[in-house]
């Protein structure tokens, strides 16, 4: 058998390719960025094309550094930026739009109007979602409605929909000359359209979106040997390699941070920071502002279900500062400008780009930086950036206490802003527990990896997955107790300022 297992980690700022061997150890990757298209205040895109191009690069590149071969690999994993939306043609593989990214906020008048309309609770109950625009079902609607010719194009069977996962299967196994359209329970299970119970399209969902079931992707367990078909030889790897295993991002960092039993938990830095809770096979529904998920399905097993708490801005706030305000070069400047100081200076920034998401769902509120008086610098603006990422999580954190009556007496991370050791010591400082990395801190890439692995015997159980993980470094809190109350006191307070500052109705 080849000696390794490759995945693809689609996300929102960038694709990278990362390669592993049985011990779940890191051999090679490449990474690329792609643009962020930012047409009008709260919309956001990419170019799927481009992201495509970037794919196969990265694909190419990664080999070339580990000087393998294709063929060196026992399977292929995807992961994906979920919800993102893709609809292209199937016959010239020409994408009908921009995909419209899971961070964009144009479709706040039409969730706002399903609500009133009380459509919200079939949704909540059959999907375990809010209707909100984060997810994909919206987006999907939108282009029906505003772009030309796609719904005509969709009724007869010539439009396709996909998230990122449905966009590379179908380009990886031949596009237009009969790639496979496909996805997996986990990215169904953001759409809007997918019931929880049946893993299924849901016709009533559908009626209430407007949309043509033709144009869906067929949905498929996370990890399966042949649900996903195999790579062209005329494509990126130019051989036939099976791809074995396709998760949404959290989900795949779930699977790589092994949270396999009941209460086990992670929360992965990217973008936005996702924390999932393991509920088993039990669907649990939240009281508390969280998301019911499919955790992953795999093979004929019963599918695993999670809660999760959803921030929209965390890493990408980091970006901010660099790309939009110019107050750093790169985002690892972000730690030594925020270490200047000793705490934030009484400032507080709420990075609400995209309104606020778990446990607020709140599409009506903007970004606020509040607390500001002549004696702070760039330095507390910093430390308040590091600061919001881990007072959202605490919000999150909350709020799964809540629901699932379990206190948290670790938290796992993984994520690019791990990285980021005082990031890290202020997120053990506001939970009050530690906080621990594992070695490999790509958990993304490494759970679609082994979705891959496990359908094709590379793995043989969950419990081999266990024992290659192995913590790298662990923060213990040093704030008091009357220090992080305080803290979170004044950061709720920076919340509500941020609220009813757009009309979506």
């Amino acid at each position: 058998m080849a000696d390794y297992v490759g995945s693809v980690d689609q996300g929102t700022t960038s694709t990278r390719f990362m390669i592993f061997d049985h011990s779940g150890s890191e051999v090679a990757r490449h990474q690329l960025e792609h643009e962020q298209i930012l047409p009008r205040a709260g919309w956001v895109e990419h170019d799927p094309v481009e992201i495509w191009e970037r794919t196969a690069s990265v694909i190419q590149s990664a080999l070339n550094k580990a000087g393998l071969q294709a063929t060196d690999l026992a399977a292929l994993g995807i992961t994906n930026q979920r919800e993102t939306t893709v609809v292209w043609n199937r016959h010239t593989g020409r994408p009908y739009y921009n995909a419209i990214v899971w961070q964009d906020t144009r479709t706040d008048r039409d969730m706002s109007a399903m609500e009133r309309a009380g459509h919200g609770e079939v949704i909540r109950r059959k999907t375990g979602l809010p209707p909100a625009t984060y997810f994909a079902g919206g987006k999907i609607k939108w282009i029906l409605e505003n772009v030309p010719g796609v719904r005509e194009a969709a009724e007869k069977g010539d439009a396709l929909f996909g998230t990122t996962d449905s966009w590379l299967v179908w380009q990886l196994t031949g596009g237009f000359r009969g790639g496979r359209h496909v996805t997996d329970v986990t990215n169904a299970s953001r759409t809007m359209l997918m019931d929880l119970e049946t893993l299924q399209w849901d016709d009533e969902l559908l009626e209430i979106f407007g949309i043509p079931k033709q144009m869906l992707p067929e949905i498929c367990p996370s990890s399966s040997p042949d649900a996903y078909g195999i790579t062209t030889e005329t494509g990126p790897f130019g051989a036939a390699i099976p791809i074995a295993g396709v998760l949404g991002d959290q989900q795949a960092a779930t699977v790589g941070q092994v949270c396999f039993a009941p209460g086990e938990a992670k929360n992965t830095y990217g973008t936005g920071n996702f924390m999932l809770l393991n509920t088993g096979n039990d669907i649990v529904r939240s009281k508390s502002g969280l998301l019911t998920t499919v955790a992953y399905k795999f093979g004929d097993e019963a599918p695993v279900y999670a809660l999760e708490g959803s921030i929209a801005v965390t890493g990408s706030a980091v970006q901010w500062l660099r790309d939009q305000l110019g107050i750093i070069s790169g985002a690892s400047q972000s730690e030594a400008l925020a270490a200047q100081v000793p705490d934030n200076g009484g400032v507080y920034f709420v990075p609400a780009f995209s309104g606020l998401f778990a446990p607020y769902w709140r599409s009506d509120a903007r970004g606020a930086i509040v607390g500001l008086s002549r004696f702070n610098t760039n330095a507390h603006l910093a430390r308040a950036t590091l600061e919001s990422i881990c007072y959202q999580t605490r919000d999150v954190t909350e709020a799964m206490t809540a629901d699932s009556g379990v206190a948290l007496d670790v938290l796992k991370v993984d994520g690019g802003v791990t990285a980021n050791s005082l990031a890290m010591q202020i997120q053990a400082d506001v939970l009050g527990v530690p906080v621990s990395r594992p070695v490999v801190a790509e958990t993304t890439a490494l759970g679609a990896t082994y979705a891959a692995g496990l359908a094709v015997g590379f793995w043989k159980d969950t419990d081999e997955l266990r024992q290659n993980w192995k913590e790298d470094k662990r923060w213990e809190p040093q704030w008091t107790q009357e220090q992080r109350e305080t803290g979170y006191k004044q950061w709720k307070k920076a919340v509500q300022r941020t609220l009813d500052w757009v009309d979506v109705d």
